[in-house]
């Protein structure tokens, strides 16, 4: 058995668009897809969570939100006009 690539379109699970020609009779494929770009963002996204999860448990979010918005400016002068 050989292999051969076409490009396809498919929406909603019929076939809608190939991109070459197809030989006759019953063809067996393999599926191999792109996804969408949100995808690939939720699973970035749901990789940095389990990543980092847990390793700032012990810090008070609003007791450091506080701390950072008290912390005096830097003076004017010559670097900070």
């Amino acid at each position: 058995m050989g292999h051969r690539i076409v490009d396809a379109i498919i929406e909603d699970g019929q076939l809608k668009h190939i991109g070459g020609q197809l030989p006759a009779g019953r063809l067996r494929v393999h599926l191999i897809y792109d996804t969408t770009e949100e995808d690939r963002a939720d699973q970035a996204a749901e990789a940095v969570l389990a990543e980092t999860w847990g390793i700032y448990k012990d810090i008070d979010p609003d007791l450091e939100a506080r701390s950072l918005r008290a912390e005096p400016m830097i003076p004017p002068g010559p670097l900070n006009p």
